[in-house]
């Protein structure tokens, strides 16, 4: 995600990109391409939990958390993971 939107120009068109970027994702925060996530459960107040949350939203994610503890689902990188629209 932090890719995508690094490549985003400002009239919001997808560009080549090369290099590294500085770019952090948390609450809130307007993106410019995504309108879908693919990801995991990750660990609580992780970046990568600020990134779904800005996507999401925060009391979505927390909803999809306690379901998810309550099935069981595996958590972290090669847990369960979830398509968020």
């Amino acid at each position: 995600m932090r890719v995508l939107e690094s490549a985003v120009s400002s009239n919001h068109t997808l560009n080549e990109f090369s290099g590294w970027t500085n770019k952090f994702i948390f609450p809130p925060y307007d993106f410019s391409i995504a309108n879908c996530m693919i990801t995991n459960f990750h660990t609580p107040k992780s970046t990568l939990m600020m990134m779904v949350s800005a996507f999401a939203g925060h009391d979505f994610m927390k909803k999809a958390y306690a379901e998810a503890i309550k099935e069981k689902y595996k958590f972290y990188t090669y847990g369960d993971a979830m398509l968020i629209i």
